[in-house]
């Protein structure tokens, strides 16, 4: 039988397709733009047939019909390794109907292969369109797809033409022998529209840049900031930049289309751009389809620390939502309200420090103000009850405010607490010496200067 024929033979509508989970099934979406459109329709249709339905996403980018279908959690629930901004909502609502999973991003297909092998009933994922080998495409959603596949007892793909070909280093692909159903469903792919960078965030970003060298590997995450590093870099004189990432951003093509972005002096995957997975505008992808200057790969390759070390100047730019005057940083909850996840900037944190001339930033604005219109310090004394840790204090390397840069690596508790007040808020620091003081972690007769 041909592919061609094999393809045919399982090619069914998606009402068909979702008749094979069960009651109690686990069904996983894969990530980001691998979360199917039509499949997710039709299994919010069959609400009425079934019972305690676990569907698993992450960086969900739609909205999840059965979800929505279900809002208080009846049938369907939901768990996301990544939270945007619609299972943020859904997260810790009270009503039971979503949940996150605590993820080192790293170690996700770990996750698969050790824990969750006999926990993948149904895979739906959406895919490219077949290639004459037989072969469709993780596209711009690679990180752990092929773990996903490799464990789950029924597989069901979503097929959209629209979807861009990321060229692979390796993992990248699944065959059309391995698959159980198919459905096509052209749709749009979702694009994330640049975030307008603030003037805190050309401030920070001020800080940031001269302390990239030519010939540094950069890996951004997502946001204003990422975007006005990749503008400054590109009007600098620095040179031959390489990536090694987990999520490929407009600001890379940006920093390749001025020449800027060569991979030619990067330690491991010379030559390319390695990323596991892509988010932003349809440039992004248009440049990303079949182009042999990127690869994308498993996020095990992409965020180990072992690997990305290997490069030299490993610059790692990441934003958290409060530091302590320990050097604890929370970058994905405020006290016990769940905002993101851990991704992968503790991965990212931990090479970067190995690599040689490597530098990690975790950027912050030094305040903000609350619904009451008070001023309040994103340093704190300590973190929020409940608050989530997602860089223990002792794998903190640079804290970023638009006040300055905070190396804390190496230094004692008094060190690092008189650091990090140094780049807090001007009007908020004596509260902060006052309870570092109270903290016991001030030293005698020391005045911040």
């Amino acid at each position: 039988m041909s592919y061609a024929e094999m393809y045919r033979s399982k090619l069914v509508s998606p009402e068909e397709a979702v008749k094979v989970v069960k009651s109690g099934d686990f069904v996983d979406y894969g990530f980001g733009h691998m979360k199917p459109i039509a499949l997710d329709a039709a299994l919010a249709k069959r609400k009425e047939e079934l019972k305690n339905i676990h569907i698993r996403v992450t960086l969900c980018m739609t909205p999840c019909a059965p979800i929505d279908a279900d809002p208080e959690g009846d049938v369907f629930t939901i768990s996301d390794w990544h939270c945007t901004g619609y299972t943020r909502k859904l997260v810790g609502n009270g009503k039971g109907n979503a949940f996150y999973n605590p993820l080192l991003f790293r170690n996700m297909p770990l996750f698969y292969k050790k824990s969750l092998y006999n926990e993948v009933d149904v895979a739906m994922l959406r895919v490219t369109s077949m290639s004459k080998d037989g072969y469709f495409n993780f596209h711009n959603a690679n990180a752990s797809a092929r773990q996903i596949i490799d464990c789950a007892k029924k597989v069901i793909l979503e097929v959209n033409p629209n979807l861009p070909w990321a060229l692979g280093g390796h993992s990248e692909v699944v065959h059309i022998s391995e698959v159980d159903y198919i459905v096509e469903a052209e749709t749009k792919v979702e694009v994330i529209p640049p975030a307008a960078p603030t003037e805190i965030d050309k401030k920070i970003a001020g800080y940031i840049v001269p302390k990239i060298p030519s010939g540094s590997t950069i890996q951004l995450g997502i946001g204003g900031l990422p975007n006005v590093v990749g503008t400054l870099l590109c009007e600098s004189d620095v040179k031959d930049l390489g990536c090694q990432t987990e999520m490929l951003v407009d600001a890379y093509y940006h920093m390749y289309d001025s020449g800027k972005l060569t991979n030619l002096r990067k330690g491991v995957d010379k030559g390319k751009t390695t990323f596991a997975f892509a988010a932003g505008s349809q440039f992004l992808y248009d440049w990303l389809n079949m182009n042999s200057s990127l690869a994308t790969f498993p996020v095990y390759h992409t965020n180990n620390p072992w690997v990305m070390c290997q490069n030299p100047n490993m610059i790692s730019i990441n934003a958290c939502v409060e530091v302590d005057l320990f050097g604890q940083i929370s970058s994905e909850s405020s006290g016990v309200r769940h905002i993101s996840g851990t991704g992968g900037q503790l991965d990212f944190v931990t090479g970067a420090y190995m690599s040689e001339g490597g530098y990690s930033f975790v950027c912050c604005n030094a305040s903000f103000t609350d619904k009451q219109g008070n001023v309040k310090s994103r340093i704190v004394p300590t973190l929020p009850q409940g608050s989530i840790v997602t860089v223990p204090r002792n794998q903190a390397h640079c804290i970023v405010t638009e006040y300055g840069i905070a190396d804390i690596a190496g230094k004692s508790t008094w060190q690092r607490a008189e650091t990090l007040i140094k780049v807090a808020h001007p009007d908020l620091r004596d509260e902060l010496v006052k309870a570092a003081e109270k903290n016991g972690i001030w030293r005698k007769g020391n005045k911040l200067v």
